[in-house]
């Protein structure tokens, strides 16, 4: 592969990932725990933006099942908005013609 291809190719890499980071920001993503007795959303980001929490488990006597729920929704929904970039940035990768897991300079 020749010098100038390549650096073509990087600045390609350049502005689709600038363009991925846009889309990915405006991702969102529900995670769920204890058969969807609670959710969150999340953006791509892994910013929190919404929680719904059944009115059945909100009683002061469980307040820690509530808790370790809401941790563990959260991590669900975290899962799957890194597994959406993965996923897209392997494609990007595929479009450019480059190897998975090419690291470049910059």
């Amino acid at each position: 592969m020749d010098m100038f291809k390549m650096m073509k190719q990087a600045k390609q890499m350049q502005e689709k990932m600038a363009g991925l980071q846009e889309e990915v920001a405006s991702i969102e993503v529900s995670g769920s725990a204890g058969s969807g007795l609670v959710r969150v959303t999340l953006t791509g980001k892994g910013e929190l933006k919404g929680l719904s929490i059944d009115p059945s488990l909100i009683k002061p006597e469980e307040s820690e099942i509530l808790e370790d729920l809401i941790v563990a929704a959260h991590a669900d929904a975290k899962g799957k908005a890194e597994a959406a970039l993965a996923e897209r940035t392997q494609a990007m990768m595929g479009d450019l013609g480059l190897p998975a897991g090419f690291k470049l300079p910059f």
